[in-house]
């Protein structure tokens, strides 16, 4: 019988997350060079990752409710299996139909929601930012090699390797969850509540615990309407930066892969130096926020002037991932204070919903902006977005 030990499953929490984000990073990178197989237009292509996105909004709040009452490790299980399913459908794809299909299992390859609900149950509310901050330290360290991996796949094998590479990564992490996860994680912290806790609610689609998450929550109202506004420009730079960096920038995959993991390794930067820096000094959340969008705000409207080729993207790309990474964490962390512990899965569902709900549209209104407008639109449409949202924030927050 494995001996469960808090540090340890942290420990493979992060491990998890690096092998998600490195399987989803090899395949986000190569799709678009797939689907140039089949002379998919960058409107199409919008509408594949719209149906990727709109999978996900169903199963996001399902899959937070699932592990709030089944636990993280049966979450984190069939977040993994839902991937390799995704994947595997991915490398056996010969149609555009096919490819269209397998975006249906990832209703549930939440994988990196299912981390951070361990975390969040492992965890203090005052520690929280920090550590959820490190989470996104290790989903970077993925996202940088894994663009660069299916890159390398695309370039010596095909596109269909790369799938099943990304596939194989899943089978491994269903067992390191299967073999060292506890059941309940939430045991850990909350052992005086747990008899509580097993009264509540055992409905998975439960309407009345969705309601009071969110419409009886002014203050996860708020966060969930900063985090969309803000959300939506990164959501149509990033559903549409593949078909950006091959149609604007003509790079190949193997390039294209580089540039990723550029990005990523801005975000390990910002996740493991920036983060926990800030949250340690005392700043108030609400003064990060403020900060945030306001950097985004410039960054996006850089972008939108300056930039014309990839080096000065590259170059655009600092403020901006540095400012999104502390934006994000931050949210999230916040999101989890305004519930009760045993309701925080469930928290991150709706939160992962959101993001979900971003992605849906992003891609069909990126794809438009693109084919009509160009690339300097989407610089535009961040500049137009977060500097609403920086109006609204210096109104509404409290001093």
């Amino acid at each position: 019988m494995v001996n469960f030990d808090k540090n340890r499953i942290i420990l493979l929490s992060h491990l998890n997350v690096t092998l998600y984000a490195l399987c989803f990073w090899i395949q986000i990178g190569t799709l678009p060079y797939l689907t140039q197989k089949f002379d998919v237009d960058p409107i199409t292509f919008g509408n594949l990752q719209t149906t990727f996105a709109v999978v996900q909004l169903m199963g996001g709040p399902l899959f937070g409710r699932f592990g709030d009452l089944f636990g993280c490790k049966y979450a984190l299980a069939l977040a993994f299996i839902s991937a390799f399913l995704s994947y595997f459908l991915l490398g056996v794809a010969n149609t555009v139909f096919i490819i269209f299909l397998s975006r249906l299992p990832s209703v549930f390859m939440h994988a990196m929601q299912g981390a951070q609900m361990v975390i969040t149950d492992l965890t203090e509310p005052s520690e929280r930012p920090d550590k959820l901050g490190k989470l996104g330290l290790s989903y970077a360290v993925g996202m940088v090699l894994g663009p660069v991996i299916g890159g390398w796949c695309t370039t010596y094998a095909n596109e269909q390797v790369a799938a099943f590479v990304a596939a194989c990564g899943s089978l491994l992490s269903i067992v390191l969850v299967v073999l060292f996860i506890p059941s309940n994680t939430k045991g850990f912290i909350l052992k005086e509540n747990t008899e509580k806790t097993l009264k509540k609610s055992k409905k998975l689609l439960d309407f009345d615990v969705f309601t009071s998450l969110i419409w009886k929550n002014p203050s996860a109202r708020k966060l969930l309407f900063v985090k969309m506004l803000s959300g939506l420009p990164v959501g149509i730079l990033h559903g549409m930066f593949s078909m950006i960096a091959l149609n604007h920038f003509h790079l190949s995959a193997e390039a294209n892969g580089y540039v990723l993991s550029y990005a990523g390794f801005l975000s390990i930067i910002s996740q493991g130096l920036v983060i926990g820096r800030l949250t340690k000094r005392g700043f108030n959340e609400w003064s990060l926020i403020n900060g945030c969008v306001a950097v985004l705000c410039v960054s996006n409207a850089l972008m939108s002037i300056l930039v014309n080729g990839v080096i000065g993207f590259c170059i655009s790309l600092i403020p901006m991932v540095v400012a999104g990474a502390v934006f994000s964490t931050v949210i999230q962390a916040m999101l989890t204070k305004t519930v009760q512990s045993e309701d925080t899965g469930s928290m991150l569902g709706v939160s992962m919903a959101v993001h979900s709900l971003i992605r849906s549209v992003s891609p069909t209104i990126g794809g438009f902006l693109f084919q009509y407008y160009g690339f300097w639109s989407f610089g535009a449409i961040g500049f137009l977005c977060n500097g609403l949202l920086l109006v609204y924030l210096l109104i509404s927050n409290p001093r």
